[in-house]
């Protein structure tokens, strides 16, 4: 007799469930809107309500978020992507299976969640670089995770459970390339799958690449056309350049040259060598003695400007972008709204110098880019000007969202560079992860927690609000809402009631029938809890089965692991699902559409693998 708490847990199961796949909702608005049902209809306490947010995997998702974040900003994503294009060759199905198999591999002997939030900014990466969607690779990426993390003993906790498990009933535990065997079988299955049918079932959102919002700094010079048009000047000794300020030179309206940066050694607070300090030059700025000027302008002016004070005109540097791209400066453009109070004005009157501290490099109108006479150009509603200076000058004047637009996203090219040529930390942090990970050395998520804040200690995200803003709440409400639902399946007794009812209808069909509806059983539940809640529910249930049958408990257990790591077709299925549904543009439909047909390949598979490698 089903008692009135578990029939009220399936209505609002199944209820979830259909609102996930109606897609109408965002899915965390649905995962909280069942955990509030199950607490206001008393199945669970405001506690167990809320303990999905006090759980370690959720914190886990949440700090490989900012680890990820990490490895994305100071470019070594970008430089593993690289090696990997080389590899693949420019082909998509080399790069499928390429990834596929680096990932099945690093999460056979380390947690498959780090792997994933270290493999997915490198697959973002490469497919850019290829013209591609990533969200052809990302739903395949976090499949391998999964089917790789069959591969060994450790690489998945239900494989873990269902050992101790064996050892509690006096069987013989099992060793560490045990489950190699049917890891293989599971990993082939769920490549050729994905290779025959991949492009037909996992979703191809494509890139918008013309979004002017994602115009990075370096392609700003280019458009602007700026890299030829830097100089550097050193001044010499008696110069007339010496002890003047730059507003007193006047040089935009005579030579229409602008002063960006100066060089300048500093011996004052070194003790055996003097120190190299670049700053933004400003209007009281006092140049000296062998300064190096670094200026903007025309190379005629240039060289007029050169000879009427006698200064020296040095080689360009290998590479101009360097100078007006660092870890404290960049450049920006700036759009004037239709009520712009700038608008009108010339050039020379906007003031950006003196009150945002910023030089105005150039002017595109209607395409086309405007330095000649620039100081007396009047602003025009269409207009943008090429600002440069300090990142934080250039984010207090995006802030005058009345007057001006600036283009693209100021704080996130700041932070990119900030990170530059953090490459190796960021790296050495993520190897120290994933070590402390592996094992065992501190709890999986102290190990992520301590290489999220070594990501910002060490410089590789620029400061706390940059690591919190790169969190993907969605992903983490959607999960520690949706733990819950385990507690409240598990308590009002569903999940006994779900294998008791597989065990008693298909035990006449025999052992290899009962195997079989475990693994559904198991493959069904896993998709809406934890695999490793799931393996600890099951597993007791599948020895005892088995005993009782009077075959080796051995396939029936493997079966329980098995399937419980095979979570394909719901976002929340498992972590690396949950970490790329967001980055992948997918929807619940999409892991639906591309999960479910993968799950029934395995199970057919598995059916004849696992007694196979396991006889019963």
């Amino acid at each position: 007799m089903l008692n009135l708490d578990l029939v009220l847990t399936f209505i609002i199961l199944i209820l979830t469930i259909i609102l996930f796949i109606w897609d109408k909702l965002r899915s965390d608005l649905v995962a909280l809107m069942s955990m509030m049902a199950l607490m206001l209809t008393g199945i669970i306490s405001t506690g167990e309500a809320l303990s999905g947010f006090s759980n370690s995997v959720v914190v886990m998702i949440a700090g490989l978020f900012i680890v990820g974040a990490g490895i994305f900003r100071t470019g070594l994503a970008e430089s593993t992507g690289k090696l990997v294009i080389k590899w693949a060759g420019g082909s998509e199905l080399k790069l499928l299976i390429l990834l596929m198999l680096v990932v099945a591999f690093l999460s056979a002997f380390m947690s498959n969640t780090g792997t994933v939030a270290m493999m997915m900014p490198v697959v973002i990466s490469v497919a850019m670089r290829m013209q591609s969607s990533p969200s052809k690779f990302l739903m395949p990426l976090a499949y391998a995770s999964s089917l790789g993390g069959v591969l060994t003993l450790i690489g998945t906790p239900p494989n873990l459970i269902v050992s101790q498990v064996l050892v509690d009933y006096g069987y013989e535990k099992l060793g560490f390339f045990d489950f190699t065997p049917i890891g293989l079988v599971a990993l082939g299955t769920g490549m050729i799958f994905m290779i025959l049918f991949g492009k037909y079932i996992v979703p191809d959102h494509k890139m918008n690449n013309n979004d002017g919002n994602n115009v990075s700094p370096s392609k700003l010079m280019k458009l602007y056309d700026i890299s030829d048009k830097l100089w550097r000047i050193q001044v010499n000794p008696g110069t007339d350049l010496m002890e003047k300020k730059l507003k007193d030179l006047r040089l935009p309206s005579q030579y229409g040259l602008y002063i960006l940066f100066i060089e300048r050694m500093d011996s004052e607070h070194t003790t055996f060598r003097s120190k190299q300090l670049k700053f933004c030059a400003r209007a009281n700025t006092t140049i000296k003695e062998s300064d190096i000027l670094f200026v903007e302008g025309n190379e005629d002016k240039i060289k007029q400007f050169a000879n009427d004070f006698q200064v020296t005109l040095l080689p360009p540097e290998d590479n101009k972008q360097n100078s007006l791209i660092t870890k404290e400066h960049g450049v920006a453009e700036v759009l004037f709204t239709p009520y712009s109070r700038f608008l009108n004005q010339k050039i020379r009157d906007l003031q950006l110098t003196e009150s945002h501290s910023l030089n105005i490099l150039g002017m595109n109108r209607k395409g086309k880019c405007i330095f000649q006479a620039l100081a007396d150009e009047k602003i025009e509603f269409g207009d943008a000007i090429l600002v440069q200076g300090e990142w934080k000058n250039i984010e207090m004047l995006a802030q005058e969202s009345q007057h001006v637009v600036v283009v693209g996203k100021t704080s996130e090219e700041a932070s990119q560079a900030k990170a530059n040529g953090k490459a190796p930390i960021a790296g050495a942090i993520m190897l120290g992860m994933l070590l402390l990970m592996t094992f065992e050395i501190v709890p999986a998520v102290t190990a992520v927690i301590i290489a999220a804040m070594a990501m910002v200690f060490t410089g590789c995200l620029r400061n706390m609000d940059d690591a919190y803003s790169r969190i993907n709440w969605q992903s983490v409400i959607l999960f520690g809402a949706m733990l819950p639902m385990a507690i409240a399946l598990e308590k009002t007794g569903g999940v006994q009631f779900l294998s008791d009812l597989f065990v008693n209808n298909l035990g006449r069909f025999g052992p290899v029938a009962v195997m079989g509806g475990f693994y559904l059983c198991t493959m069904i539940f896993s998709q809406f809890i934890s695999n490793t809640a799931t393996a600890v529910l099951f597993a007791p249930i599948a020895i005892t089965s088995a005993i009782q049958l009077q075959v080796s408990p051995y396939p029936f257990l493997i079966a329980v692991s098995v399937a419980a790591s095979m979570a394909f077709a719901t976002p929340v299925a498992s972590p690396p699902n949950a970490l790329v549904m967001t980055a992948g543009g997918y929807t619940f439909k999409d892991f639906f559409k591309a999960g479910i047909p993968l799950q029934i390949v395995l199970l057919v598979v598995m059916l004849f693998a696992i007694p196979f490698f396991f006889p019963l």
